[in-house]
């Protein structure tokens, strides 16, 4: 994980894990009737808050995650391969309820935290 020392990754996504199954994001005070985005809209993302980003996603510590080809999109974490099928938020979010794509991102969490705690250090 270049740039990003694992134990920080895994708190993280630790962290967006506890979101997740505590029910989601809710709703914005702000922006009540607009759903929240999914990791866009979290405390772990560098631009939670802000109407345009400040900070570059490449500077995240789900950069490592995103395919080489999506790195540039606007919300690049949504291009992150969730399961064996290669689905996406991006993919998802076009068809399935929320509380699906949320448990596919809970199921990836959940893996992803599994395979770092195994690597060496």
């Amino acid at each position: 994980m270049p740039g990003f020392k694992k134990k920080d990754v895994i708190d993280a996504l630790k962290l967006e894990m506890s979101i997740l199954e505590g029910g989601g994001y809710g709703r914005s005070v702000k922006t009540p009737r607009r759903e929240t985005t999914l990791f866009r809209d979290s405390i772990t993302c560098l631009n939670v808050g802000e109407k345009e980003k400040k900070q570059p996603c490449g500077e995240c510590f789900l950069i490592d995650h995103v395919p080489e080809r999506h790195k540039d999109e606007e919300i690049p974490c949504h291009y992150i391969p969730l399961n064996a099928a290669g689905k996406t938020i991006q993919d998802l979010n076009l068809g399935d309820r929320r509380e699906d794509v949320e448990q596919a991102l809970l199921e990836w969490i959940r893996a992803t935290i599994k395979r770092l705690e195994q690597e060496p250090d």
